[in-house]
């Protein structure tokens, strides 16, 4: 079972818990009230894509079951009972955490998403589904909460609180780390990457994660250099990410999804696209070590009507692949240098099911480092931030209980 090594709301889980094993039923009740209603989301509402986690509970009570609302079962039967929501919405069944505590509550953590573009669907199903008669609140993090907010008052009648998605990110990559350390790993990396027949995926351990560089590839990148839990901060970023590589791809080849620009580039082949350091030198580049096969030129033969007319449209999706990805593991290797950070650890989802660019990445660390530094990679890709907004549910509501409790305590009777 799944336990909580990383704090919520600043108290050690595993702490936490021994207190709720204990027989002290002042701890049980303080629990108890500090819990917010169900149910309990989170939401990172991105440039592309809306993440969404969903805490199902499994330890419901027959006393539970017969008080509660018909919307809120319907609102758990419809998320569960489905791997699809319409055209668009995925819940990403392989990445469930089963067996979850969470705030005192065992259940399962579902993961869904869907395109940003698809939000006003969601939004009338939460309206159909009476969702604003069960929250007054929900916990939200990405550009998308703040662009957005009106449409969930207007169409849900609901009060986002607004979240730094930077915050949401690093919580959410700390807890989801915890809790699967003591089931199976939860971060990977590439053995031998530069050796491609031999290259296999392994897992790692991030027991002692301090200090990392955070690469966070989205719609666009953000890179953040990690010392603690609370000690971060945002280096760098650039504007060449995910949405880069799909936008590319879709005035290239006319793909009209992610998935199919990522089908399209693993059947194509970059070099008759990009002009290479033996296209210039006739082979290689001794003198500063530059072998030829590396890139000189990102679709640098694209200048010639020739080259233009014998490229496939697979060519020009893998060309536009490398390119992204080679410019993001250029500027993550120079942060690393600077910050003296030997791991770093590639999140978002530009990389949900892209293990092209993963061992892209992981080569291009390791050969230019001279093996000095390690690319690792986290199986819930682009969901953090989805889950460090369901983490300060909580600590949402255990303040507004202190609160409370504090006015009460200095009300006169």
């Amino acid at each position: 079972m799944p336990t909580n090594k990383f704090p919520l709301n600043n108290t050690n889980a595993a702490t936490a818990g021994r207190a709720m094993a204990s027989s002290a039923p002042y701890r049980v009740d303080s629990l108890r009230k500090n819990r917010p209603p169900f149910p309990w989301f989170g939401m990172d509402i991105g440039g592309t894509l809306v993440k969404l986690v969903y805490f199902e509970p499994k330890d419901i009570t027959a006393e539970e079951e017969q008080e509660e609302v018909e919307s809120l079962k319907s609102i758990r039967r419809y998320l569960t009972s489905n791997t699809a929501y319409g055209t668009t919405g995925i819940r990403d069944v392989h990445l469930e955490l089963q067996d979850l505590t969470m705030c005192g509550r065992t259940g399962n953590l579902h993961f869904i998403r869907f395109p940003t573009h698809d939000l006003p669907a969601f939004l009338q199903m939460g309206r159909d589904k009476h969702f604003s008669g069960l929250h007054t609140m929900l916990c939200a993090t990405g550009g998308g909460a703040h662009k957005f907010e009106a449409d969930f008052r207007k169409m849900v009648d609901l009060q986002l609180r607004k979240l730094d998605e930077l915050d949401c990110l690093v919580r959410g990559v700390l807890y989801i780390d915890s809790v699967m350390s003591s089931c199976s790993s939860e971060c990977f990396y590439f053995e031998t990457p530069t050796e491609k027949e031999r290259s296999v995926q392994r897992p790692f351990s991030l027991e002692n994660p301090f200090p990392l560089l955070l690469v966070n590839i989205g719609s666009g990148v953000s890179i953040m250099a990690v010392y603690s839990e609370t000690d971060y901060k945002r280096i760098t970023g650039s504007s060449l990410g995910g949405g880069t590589f799909l936008g590319l791809c879709s005035l290239l080849t006319g793909c009209s999804s992610f998935e199919e620009a990522l089908g399209m580039a693993s059947q194509g082949e970059s070099n008759s696209v990009d002009k290479l350091v033996r296209d210039i030198y006739g082979g290689d580049y001794e003198r500063f070590g530059l072998p030829g096969w590396i890139v000189a030129s990102s679709f640098g033969n694209m200048m010639f009507k020739d080259k233009r007319e014998s490229v496939s449209k697979e060519d020009l999706a893998r060309a536009t692949l490398v390119t992204i990805t080679n410019n993001i593991g250029s500027i993550a290797r120079m942060c690393a240098l600077n910050e003296n950070m030997e791991r770093v650890v590639f999140v978002g989802n530009f990389l949900r099911e892209n293990t092209l660019s993963m061992k892209v990445l992981a080569y291009s660390m390791d050969y230019w480092s001279q093996g000095q530094l390690k690319a690792l990679f986290l199986k819930h890709e682009g969901y953090f931030g989805a889950v460090g907004a369901l983490l300060e549910l909580f600590n949402s509501s255990s303040a507004e209980h202190k609160n409370e409790d504090v006015k009460n305590e200095i009300s006169p009777d």
